[in-house]
């Protein structure tokens, strides 16, 4: 029986004794598949009083974080998310609050949001709003408040988005319990209630009720502010049997194989291109566009195969989800699919493995120039959170206009859908081994670094026709290269990870001229050549002056 993640909310704000409500809240639950892959988004924030505009702070900071969250690539992680979105927006109110008003404290709120995603919770939090989680009758506080105590009756907010560009948010994760109920509240309530109180009023009234009478309790005891509460209570999580897992993985049947002159969904195969035993390529032609494309299709020998179905459908989610022209087009599906197989871009050129075996120790200039497309490729994975982890000549197609293009994303790693749990153990599939970083050998997860050892492993292959490592731990320099080329390569292709290059861009700019160290580097040792050099010359003519005098 598949379960989808549902909370029950409960809401209430107003005024109180002053003339604006400041405070602003929000909570969103997308439909599917965004409610499996970004989660729920809860919200709330407080306008600071001394703003020139704090209601609009809060409002748009509220609405700008519901939007953009769900707008952001579901391969991020939530970490990444949140973050980005809270440092632009940042950004945009102390820009805003300059524009309009002149000053940094024109546009200044508190916000504190919570991401239930799977079954884990995410938590941002910025100022003095605060979120609490009750959990089996005990009530905690989540977040810290960002204050400065002055004196004992006088304190400021220490921290809030819009006062300054430099951003500093609080992080955390938790686990997620079916039953947990998360309570926001402004300063307004939680200073003129007790805890045990809020206990109280949630465990007797029902969400809405709750809200209202802690914000009642905190008028009636004098809180001069605005007053906003809001409950989420998680009802279920998306917990799953392997049946309903694997019902759902199989809801299209493996199609048939497939002959010369057949029709699949409007594609008519053209002949096959390739065949092992997990699955076949067939070249076929769109009916409705007459353009090529190569159908993917998964072997009936994995038809009972859950983990193996599951790959396959993680192949297209990977290559849906990058638009670039270095990366292998995976087409969208046509709307009457009846059958499970991928639609890809047909490329017509080598791989770059035959590139190489008809270009043997390529020069410097050919091989920068597929390199640096092979990493323009890597830095479109690299920016959706995804490790390709399989980067290797074998996988790298040059079409015959000379354009390099990444394939095969069976083995990517996706930052966002790790944090989705499944019944299904997924194992994390390594690369092949003269490309796979030791870490990743090691049992370590992949990282850009990941990327950027095979990348150099390829790059010193192209120039040297051979391998750099006899193992993974000690470099062979090459000879045949210039020093301060071998020097980039050893440092892309270094056994620790934290000492090559950060990104692709980096070692790219590394291989394309020497830097001032570099050159000063292969200046002092053609120095010191040359000084041997001309000693030797000197030591020789005296000895044969010695020996002319002795005769």
């Amino acid at each position: 029986m598949l379960k989808q993640i549902s909370i029950t909310i409960g809401q209430y704000s107003e005024a109180g004794r002053k003339q604006i409500n400041q405070d602003a809240f929000g909570v969103f639950s997308p439909p599917e598949p965004l409610l499996s892959t970004k989660g729920i988004v809860a919200v709330i924030a407080d306008g600071v009083s001394c703003s020139e505009a704090g209601d609009q702070a809060s409002k748009a900071a509220v609405e700008n974080f519901l939007n953009d969250y769900f707008s952001t690539p579901e391969s991020w992680t939530v970490k990444t998310a949140g973050q980005k979105i809270l440092t632009a927006m940042n950004s945009w109110l102390y820009g805003q609050g300059y524009h309009l008003y002149g000053t940094n404290k024109g546009l200044i709120t508190t916000l504190s949001a919570l991401v239930i995603k799977s079954t884990k919770a995410y938590l941002f939090h910025i100022g003095d709003s605060r979120i609490y989680r009750l959990r089996e009758g005990k009530l905690k506080c989540l977040t810290q408040d960002h204050r400065i105590q002055v004196s004992k009756d006088k304190q400021y907010l220490s921290r809030a988005l819009g006062i300054e560009l430099h951003l500093k948010i609080d992080y955390r994760e938790l686990a997620v319990e079916e039953g947990d109920q998360f309570i926001f509240v402004t300063d307004g309530v939680y200073e003129y209630v007790t805890d045990n109180f809020i206990l109280e009023s949630i465990i007797e009234n029902d969400l809405n009720q709750a809200c209202e009478k802690l914000s009642k309790l905190a008028f009636s005891n004098d809180s001069p502010d605005n007053l906003t509460c809001q409950i989420v209570r998680v009802d279920n999580l998306p917990t799953q049997d392997i049946d309903g897992f694997y019902q759902q993985l199989t809801e299209l049947p493996f199609p048939p194989a497939l002959d010369q002159g057949m029709i699949l969904d409007g594609y008519k195969v053209i002949r096959e291109l390739y065949a092992s035993n997990r699955t076949q390529l067939y070249l076929a032609v769109d009916q409705e566009t007459n353009k090529k494309l190569v159908l993917k299709t998964p072997s009936m020998n994995f038809e009972d195969d859950p983990a193996y179905i599951d790959l396959f459908l993680h192949e297209q989610w990977v290559g849906k989800r990058i638009n670039h022209p270095h990366v292998m087009k995976v087409y969208e599906h046509k709307k009457h699919r009846k059958f499970l197989y991928s639609a890809t871009e047909y490329i017509e050129g080598q791989t770059l493995r035959q590139w190489m075996n008809d270009h043997p120790k390529a020069s410097l200039v050919e091989t920068r120039e597929i390199v640096n497309q092979i990493k323009n490729g890597l830095r479109a994975f690299h920016r959706m959170e995804m490790i390709h982890q399989d980067i290797k000549p074998e996988n790298i197609m040059i079409d015959q206009d000379g354009t390099v293009k990444i394939i095969d994303f069976g083995s990517t790693k996706i930052a966002g859908l790790e944090e989705i749990t499944t019944p299904l153990e997924r194992i994390s599939l390594l690369g092949t081994k003269n490309y796979t970083a030791p870490e990743s050998l090691l049992g370590y997860s992949g990282s850009t670094q990941t990327d950027i050892f095979a990348l150099g492993v390829i790059t010193y292959e192209m120039l040297t026709g051979k391998l750099p490592y006899k193992n993974k731990l000690n470099y062979i320099s090459a000879s045949s290269i210039p020093i301060w080329v071998d020097n980039v390569l050893r440092k892309a292709v270094h056994p620790d990870p934290k000492k090559r290059y950060d990104t692709a861009t980096e070692f790219i700019k590394a291989l394309d001229k020497p830097t001032s160290s570099q050159s000063s580097f292969i200046l002092d040792k053609s120095f010191w050549k040359r000084s041997a050099v001309i000693s030797f010359m000197l030591n020789l003519i005296l000895i044969l002056l010695v020996l002319i005098l002795l005769d």
